[in-house]
């Protein structure tokens, strides 16, 4: 059994998986979106001066303090907008899958049964039964 061969099929399966797909096409419309554009550049823009600032030999306190109010009111309207909050639930669909891959991965590789080892969820996170808390 070729493990590099296995994972690259994993590789293709998580590809044809519909959380996936909806995270490329959610990433592809941040991507198109004017609105998202034009925040990543004052974003960029805003962290481009914080840094030149910060590297005189005098930083100027005040304007790195305007500077990063600038940058949190920026990213919070960012992350405000439709497109980016969908593209933020997807990648967070992604993260979760690929975290709950890998710990199946883990356990098996120490030794427990890989076809009944069943990560447990981590603290906070919901697992799937009501019986071990109040619900959500």
């Amino acid at each position: 059994m070729d493990v590099v061969a296995l994972t690259r099929q994993l590789g293709a399966a998580i590809q044809e998986d519909e959380r996936y797909k909806n995270f490329i096409a959610r990433k592809e419309a941040s991507e198109k979106d004017p609105e998202v554009q034009d925040m990543m550049a004052k974003i960029e823009e805003i962290r481009t001066q914080f840094q030149a600032e910060s590297m005189n030999a005098t930083p100027d306190e005040k304007l790195m303090g305007k500077l990063d109010k600038d940058f949190q009111n920026v990213y919070t309207a960012l992350m405000c907008t439709e497109v980016m909050a969908q593209y933020e639930e997807s990648r967070q669909e992604i993260d979760n899958m690929m975290n709950y891959l890998m710990q199946i991965l883990y356990l098996c590789v120490n030794g427990e049964d890989p076809q009944t080892c069943e990560p447990q969820p981590a603290e906070g996170e919901c697992g799937g039964s009501c019986s071990s808390c109040a619900g959500c």
